[in-house]
Formats: C-alpha cells, structure tokens, sequence
C-alpha cells in the first residue's frame, strides 16, 4: 500500500508544481529615464560647489559606518527637488524601512517623482504597503523578477525555479540624477547599526560628478526590463481600502520609529560635515561595472559575467598587493588557480572573510572551507572574521552588540584602484545573480583605505595558518593576549557538524 502511494504523492506534487501560477512578463507598462536637467536643483549647486565648478571630474566619499550611511539617504531625500532612483536587493518592514518609506512619501509629497525598484524574493515588505506607496501619484514601485502571489509560494518558486532562482542583486540610489550611493547595503536595520544585537559591516560609497549619470542610466535599463513588473499588476485593483488603512498603519509606525532614528541619523558628525560643506571629496576616474538584467534570463556563461570578467582583468594588471573583503569567497577550481597565477607574479594577497561563527549562511561556509587549505597552500594572508567584534566596529564601542557579519563587498589594488558595489565572490553573484559596483582609480583615498584595513582587520579577525600537521589553526589578539583555536573559534559542535553536513548542498547554487 505504502509503495503505492509514493509514486502517486510524487506525480500529485509533480503536478501541483507544474500547474503554479507565474507573474506575465509581457504586460504593457510605461517606460521612464532619468530626468536629463536637474543642474538647477540643489543638489547639483552643492555637488557644483563641492567639485569647484569642475563638471568634468567625479567626487567620491566612503560610507563605512552604518549610521553614516543611513544619514545620507535620509538627508538626501529630504533635499531632493526632481526625483529620488532607488533599486535594492531586499526592503524589510523594520524601523530602516519605515524610515526609509517615510523619506520617500515626504518627497512625493514635495512634488518628486520616486522610482522603487526592489528584487522579490527577500524583501519582506506586505504587498499592501507597498502598493499604500504605488498609490502615490509621484511614486512608482516595480518588483523584480516576482513569483506569482496566486498560491503557495514555495511551490510558485519552484515551479517556476529556473527562473526565479535568478535574482537582481544590485544596489543603488540615486537624487536629482546629481548624487549617488553605491554599496552593498539593502534598506533593513542590521545594515545601518539600527539593530540592537549584532552588526553588517559594510561599505558605500557617496557619488557625485559625471559617475552619476552612469548610475542613473544603469537604475533606467533595470527599470525598463521586461522583468521589472509594475506593483498594480501584482496588487489586485480593488484593494483601494484596505491601501487606505494601510497607509494610516504605516503612518502611526513610521511616526513611532522616525523621529529619534531620523534626527540622530542626520546629525552625526560625518552628517554635520555632510551639511557643512566641510567634506573634502576624493576627486577621481571610475568607471561603473554592471552586469545587463539580461543575463537572469540566459544560459549561465561567461559572456554574461560582465562584471566579474571586468574584475579579473583589473586584478590581473595589479602590481604588488591586492586587499579583497567579501562576505562568501567560494573560489571554486578556476579561483585557486588565477590566485596561484597572481602569487607566481609576486602579488600579496590578502583575504578577508566571514568566519563559520560569523557567517549567515552556513551552507556558504561549508562549500569555502573547502578551500581554505588550498588558499592558505597558495600563500594568501586569510583572515576570518571574529563574531564577538562588533562593539571593536562602532565609534561608541556599544558593549551589548554581541554579533558580528561581514557584508563588505570590497577589493584595493595596489593602494590605487577601489571596487565597491553588490557582488559577492562565489556562484551566486558570478553565475545567477546580477551585480554592479564602481572600479574608482584614485591613489589617496586607495592609501586611506589601505591604511584603516591595516589598522583594523588585525583587531576584528583571526588569521588562518596551516601549522606543521597540515592542519588549520587560528590565531588573534584578544584583549591584549594571543589566543590560538584549533577549531572554527566560537562555534559549538553542533554547529561545527551543521557546516559539515551542509557540505551536501550543490556549491553552484551558493
């Protein structure tokens, strides 16, 4: 009986997957660019001032602390005169996004036109709340790549795996077409030291100059795409009242969360030079890498990898060191032997990731330390990153953070050239996902970089050794001592086995 039914609960499943709903992507919709003739808004008269009047260079600052970061969105949007470009791999409902809608509704409400482009899977956003900010006749909120919302879901997913396992990755944000952030930062509160436990550290940075007109170009061919779905389609056209109840809702929530999170956010000290004008700008050449929303829907092939070729080639021209930060490193054969064809040619490498306690994603860890013996063989300087060294990351050393990830997405080479943007260096990024990032050529702010990476890494992660029996050890200075760990430090058994057991998972999905 039982040997039965298992063919036949195959074949119903089989078929409830085959018979899931898929959003049309051939829908008419209204394309839009972005507005050519801002130079009479404030932000190109700040951006004017702050470059000397020189039209022709790109002005650059880092963003890396979360705080910062947040404070510049915000302050942004709340001088925006024309138009607000935002595209973002997740939007959680948490106090970032609320503040961060609220931002958005403000400008809309001032008279500028805010595009939202958000990639589905992640962004946690109630279709209702999202469609509360579509309703607003200066905003438009499109979603990228979405499942169908007739269903279940998992099984929208999967029925439709192929395609919906491909996934936009991209962040971006862009004012009065004069001004843009580009990083790896998403609108959710862990990214902006909102969250009271743990801490992402990442990195932006602020854009100005001709740069800017590459970004808003990049946001235009993303929104354009056939795979950029307009919410009214996916939202049903008879839920006026429950938008109505929805924006009240959102209203007292954002009120709740926006005034104290808003005015610290604008006035830190970074911000207050921000208003000030007393930033100086990294004045600089660079070009933006993007990856064309196309490749979500081609075969996975080298032709499609825009951005990770372009970074190969740049890597490839390095001189004498290259520092790289990325959340997932899974390197895969052809990673290690282009890491051994660099130190064949002198270059130092210097690597550093998140550790197994750090890391979000196990089953990332599991595929990467399969590698860590031959990167370590290869004469890379690894470092993982500890899980305990959030508070070392903070300017007020916040004691009760007690976990930290790394999401840096960053690369210098030679003190010189500085990749910051979306992509992560493992499968996901390289073959499936889409990526952008900015490859800047500017030797000071590469020497400032350079110097903080120096300074800090030591301070917030272990080196990774291969001792005399060929196994890993693990070596920090803790509060002033060396501690050496023999195992992946700060992980329990269980999780240490969790890491190994996930090693089933297929590493090309990873």
């Amino acid at each position: 009986m039982i040997r039965r039914f298992k063919p036949c609960a195959v074949a119903m499943l089989l078929g409830i997957i085959a018979g899931c709903a898929s959003v049309p992507l051939d829908l008419p919709k209204e394309e839009s660019v972005a507005i050519a003739d801002t130079s009479n808004t404030r932000q190109a008269k700040e951006v004017a001032e702050w470059l000397d009047n020189r039209r022709d260079v790109n002005g650059f600052y880092p963003l890396s602390q979360g705080f910062d970061a947040f404070g510049a969105r915000l302050a942004l949007m709340s001088v925006a005169e024309a138009s607000i470009d935002a595209q973002y791999f997740l939007m959680n409902p948490d106090n970032a996004g609320l503040v961060f809608a609220a931002g958005l509704l403000e400008a809309a409400d001032r008279g500028v036109r805010v595009r939202l482009l958000l990639d589905d899977i992640f962004t946690t956003v109630k279709d209702v709340d999202l469609a509360m900010l579509d309703a607003h006749p200066n905003i438009e909120v499109r979603i990228f790549n979405p499942i169908a919302r007739k269903g279940i879901d998992v099984l929208n997913y999967l029925g439709h795996f192929s395609l919906a396992n491909r996934r936009m990755h991209n962040k971006a944000f862009v004012v009065d077409n004069q001004v843009a952030i580009v990083g790896g930062r998403n609108i959710a509160v862990e990214y902006y030291q909102l969250e009271t436990t743990g801490e992402f550290i990442d990195f932006d940075m602020l854009s100005t100059g001709p740069i800017v007109r590459d970004v808003s170009a990049e946001f235009d061919t993303y929104w354009n795409h056939k795979l950029a779905v307009p919410m009214e389609v996916l939202f049903a056209k008879d839920g006026s009242k429950k938008i109505k109840r929805a924006r009240a809702r959102m209203t007292r929530e954002m009120e709740d969360a926006g005034n104290s999170i808003y005015g610290d956010a604008i006035n830190t000290p970074l911000m207050r030079h921000f208003f000030e004008q007393s930033l100086d700008p990294y004045v600089a050449d660079a070009r933006l890498i993007t990856d064309d929303p196309q490749k979500l829907l081609e075969e996975v092939s080298g032709d499609q990898q825009i951005v990770v070729n372009e970074m190969r080639e740049a890597l490839a021209a390095a001189e004498r060191e290259i520092y790289i930060f990325t959340p997932y490193f899974i390197p895969r054969k052809a990673g290690i032997e282009f890491i051994k064809e660099l130190r064949a040619k002198g270059i130092r490498i210097v690597l550093l990731t998140n550790s197994l306690a750090s890391n979000n994603h196990t089953p990332v860890h599991s595929a990467y330390s399969s590698y860590r013996k031959d990167v370590l063989r290869a004469g890379v300087e690894l470092w993982e990153a500890r899980a305990d060294a959030a508070k070392i990351t903070t300017p007020d050393g916040q004691t009760e953070l007690d976990q930290l990830t790394l999401h840096t997405k960053g690369i210098l080479i030679d003190g010189e050239r500085i990749f910051v943007g979306s992509l992560n260096l493992d499968p996901r990024s390289i073959d499936i996902n889409t990526e952008m990032g900015l490859l800047i050529d500017s030797p000071e702010l590469g020497e400032q970089l350079m110097n903080d990476a120096i300074e800090r890494i030591p301070k917030i992660a272990y080196r990774l050794h291969l001792n005399e029996n060929d196994k890993i050890t693990w070596h920090a200075t803790i509060d002033g001592e060396e501690v050496v760990e023999t195992t992946d430090p700060q992980t329990s058994a269980w999780r240490r086995f969790a890491a190994w057991f996930l090693k089933i998972a297929p590493e090309n999905q990873l």
